[in-house]
C-alpha cells in the first residue's frame, strides 16, 4: 500500500457549515429590515431564495459525493474482497473500467495515468459547471428586478408629473396629490433595491460555497494524481537529439503493452518456479518419511531374525 493517502474533504464541509451558520446569524440580527425588503416584491425575491437554497444543496452534494469515492479507492488500496460489491464510482469510472478488475500490483503507464486524469477532470469541471451558472443566475435575477423597479418607477414618476395641476387650485391640495403620488415611485425602487440586495447576496453566499468545494475536488483531484505517479512506470527512452523524431504513439502503447505481458508472464514463471519449488520440497520429505520406513522395516527384519534363530536353537535343544 502507497504512503500517499487522500484526504477527506471533511474540514471543507466544515467550514461552509461555519459560513452558513455566520450567514444565518447576520439574516436573524436584520430580520426587520430584510422581512421589509422582502414585501416589497415577494414574489421575484422568493423566487431569489429559492434559487439560493438549491444551490447550498447543491454545493453541499459536490463535496458530499466524494465519500464513495474515497471509500472506492481505499478498498482498491487495500485489495478488498468486497470491492466488486461496492457500487461503482461515478467520478473514477474509467478508472473502475480500466484498473477495477486487476490483479496483483498495478503499473500504468504515462499515456494511461494521463487519460485516467483527463476524464476525472473533466467530470470535476462538469459537475461545477450548474454551481457556476445558479450563481450567475442569483445575479441575473437580482438585475432583472433592479430594471423592473426601475420601469415601475419611470412610470408612476410620469403619471404624476402628467397628474400635477397648479392653475388656480390649491398648493396644499396639489401637494397632496403630489404625496399620495410618489407612493408609486417608492414602490418601484422597493422593488429595485430589494431585488439587487437578495441577488448580490445570494450570489455572494453560493460563491463561498462554490469555492470550498471546488478546493475539496481539487484536493481530491491532486491527492489521487499523487498516488497515481507513484504507479506509474515511465518510459525507458532517452532524449531525442539533434535529428531524431520522436516514436509515434501507437508504436509506444504496443511497446507498453508488450513490456506489461513480459511483466505479467514473468510473474507467472516466477509462481511456476515457486510450485516447482514446492514439489521439490514434497517430493524430499517423502523420500526421507520411505527411508525412515525402510530403516525400521529392516530393524524389524533383524529382531525377527533373531527370533526365529532363537527359536530354532530352543527346538533343536
Amino acid at each position: 500500500m502507497d504512503g500517499n493517502e487522500i484526504t477527506r474533504p471533511t474540514r471543507y464541509v466544515t467550514r461552509m457549515l461555519l459560513f452558513l451558520a455566520a450567514v444565518a446569524v447576520g439574516a436573524a440580527l436584520l430580520y426587520p429590515a430584510l422581512s421589509g425588503a422582502f414585501k416589497a416584491n415577494a414574489l421575484l425575491n422568493g423566487m431569489i431564495l429559492g434559487v439560493l437554497a438549491i444551490g447550498i444543496i447543491y454545493n453541499f452534494r459536490q463535496v458530499v459525493t466524494l465519500w464513495p469515492e474515497l471509500q472506492w479507492i481505499e478498498s482498491f488500496r487495500r485489495k478488498s474482497r468486497d470491492l466488486s460489491e461496492r457500487k461503482e464510482p461515478r467520478l473514477l469510472a474509467p478508472m473502475a473500467a480500466m484498473i477495477g478488475g486487476r490483479k496483483g500490483d498495478l503499473r500504468l503507464s504515462t499515456t494511461g495515468m494521463r487519460s485516467l486524469l483527463d476524464g476525472i477532470n473533466s467530470r470535476l469541471d462538469e459537475s461545477r459547471d450548474i454551481s457556476r451558472y445558479m450563481i450567475g443566475l442569483l445575479v441575473f435575477l437580482g438585475l432583472l428586478g433592479t430594471f423592473w423597479g426601475l420601469l415601475q418607477t419611470i412610470d408612476a414618476v410620469a403619471n404624476v408629473i402628467g397628474s400635477l395641476s397648479l392653475g388656480g387650485g390649491d398648493v396644499a391640495s396639489v401637494f397632496g396629490d403630489l404625496k399620495r403620488g410618489l407612493q408609486a415611485p417608492l414602490t418601484g425602487m422597493g422593488t429595485a433595491f430589494s431585488s439587487s440586495l437578495f441577488g448580490l447576496a445570494g450570489s455572494l453566499v453560493l460563491g463561498f460555497l462554490d469555492l470550498q468545494a471546488g478546493q475539496a475536488q481539487n484536493r481530491f483531484y491532486n491527492d489521487l494524481e499523487d498516488w497515481l505517479s507513484g504507479l506509474t512506470r515511465l518510459s525507458s527512452g532517452g532524449p531525442i537529439g539533434d535529428g531524431e523524431q520522436t516514436v509515434p504513439a501507437y508504436i509506444e502503447a504496443l511497446l507498453e503493452n508488450t513490456a506489461e505481458s513480459l511483466q505479467d508472464l514473468q510473474q507467472t514463471i516466477a509462481r511456476g518456479e515457486e510450485g516447482r519449488n514446492a514439489s521439490n520440497a514434497n517430493a524430499i520429505a517423502l523420500t526421507e518419511k520411505i527411508g525412515t520406513m525402510t530403516d525400521h522395516m529392516s530393524s524389524e527384519i533383524r529382531l525377527l531374525a533373531k527370533t526365529i534363530a532363537a527359536l530354532a536353537e530352543k527346538q533343536r535343544r
